[in-house]
This record gives C-alpha cells, sequence and structure tokens, in this order.
C-alpha cells in the first residue's frame, strides 16, 4: 500500500504544479482578486473529475482479461509521463501577467477542467490501470491511491494560490524551476516502470 500512497502522491504534486489551464485559472483569480478565489478553482478537479474516473475505472475493470489491450494502454501511459516529464524538465516558471481577463468562479473552474484534455488522458492511460492495479492488492491500496493523489493534486494548487497570493513572484523563482525538474525525473523513472509493465502483460 506505501508504494501505491507514494505513486499517488507523486503523481499529485506533479500534476498539481505543472503548468496548464486549470493552474494558470488559479493564478489568476488569486491575483485579481484573492487567494479565496483562487482556492475555490483549485477544487475543481474533485467535482469534475468524478465521472471520468468512474468510467474509465468501470471500462477497464471489463477489459482486466485482455492483456494486450492493457499492456498497450500501460505503453501510452509510459509515453504519456515521458511528456510530463520532458515538460516539468524544460519548464521556465509560469507566466503571471494576465490581461482582460474576466472573474471567474468555482464554476468555470469545473468548466476549463471538464474541457482540459489532461485529465481524461490521465486517467485512462496511468490513474485508471494504476488503481485497478491496486485494488488487486487490496481496496485500501486503491483508495490510499486516489486519496493521495486528489490530496496532492488539489492541496498543491491551494498551496500555489497561497504563494502566489502573498509573494508573486514565485512561480517565476528558482525553488519552483527545481521542483519541477526533480519531478521530471521522477515521472520519467514511473515511465520506465510503464513500459516494463507493458513488455510483461504482452508478453514480450
Amino acid at each position: 500500500m506505501i508504494g501505491f500512497l507514494t505513486t499517488g502522491t507523486i503523481l499529485g504534486l506533479s500534476a498539481g504544479i505543472a503548468p496548464g489551464p486549470l493552474l494558470a485559472l488559479v493564478i489568476s483569480e488569486t491575483l485579481r482578486h484573492n487567494m479565496k478565489a483562487g482556492i475555490k478553482v483549485a477544487l475543481a478537479p474533485i467535482i469534475s473529475d468524478f465521472p471520468i474516473v468512474t468510467l474509465t475505472l468501470y471500462i477497464l475493470a471489463k477489459l482486466s482479461t485482455f492483456n494486450i489491450i492493457l499492456g498497450t494502454i500501460s505503453f501510452l501511459g509510459g509515453f504519456v509521463l515521458l511528456y510530463m516529464g520532458y515538460e516539468s524538465l524544460v519548464t521556465k516558471g509560469v507566466n503571471l501577467t494576465f490581461q482582460n481577463l474576466k472573474p471567474q468562479s468555482l464554476r468555470k473552474g469545473i468548466i476549463v477542467n471538464v474541457l482540459n484534455p489532461h485529465p481524461y488522458l490521465f486517467w485512462i492511460t496511468i490513474g485508471a490501470p494504476t488503481t485497478i492495479k491496486a485494488w488487486d492488492q487490496s481496496v485500501s491500496a486503491a483508495t490510499a491511491f486516489i486519496v493521495s493523489f486528489y490530496l496532492t493534486l488539489v492541496g498543491s494548487k491551494i498551496l500555489l494560490a497561497v504563494l502566489v497570493g502573498r509573494y508573486k513572484s514565485f512561480l517565476a523563482g528558482r525553488f519552483y524551476k527545481y521542483t519541477m525538474r526533480i519531478l521530471g525525473l521522477i515521472l520519467i523513472a514511473f515511465a520506465l516502470v510503464l513500459f516494463r509493465d507493458g513488455m510483461n502483460l504482452i508478453g514480450f
């Protein structure tokens, strides 16, 4: 269970602080309004991801006996993590200049996340397969993965909203860049694990 807890924590942290539409919305709300507004947007994945998680888990559970399909999905997940790792390694910080932004809300934060392809891609290729693998070990392992993922995903965005509210240059500073690069290397290591699992499932 500790392994899945660690995996969920690292993946959630990586997704939470990586530049993207939802993080941009969190930052813009914080800068234009206050930390409370940014925190509301940060909570959007808890609501918007529920149908995505439920659907992908249901579909992959039905495919659990098809090793070739699961192996292919594992390979795709490896490439997704490689790309995420690459983006983390080359990130130069987050642009804090926002112009002509209209007031946003939790509702619009949910809309942004629903229209963002990243959650769908993540859960189809990485999140759901990992959850099913954890479930085969124990219910508590699967729960640990999902809970740790969303705690760090949402928690890191909330923390960034607080930091940006107090120190507007934080996301352009060295600490953020170095953190992203360390996480990038870890994501690449996870990608190699998925490639290995894919080869085992396909029978290489």
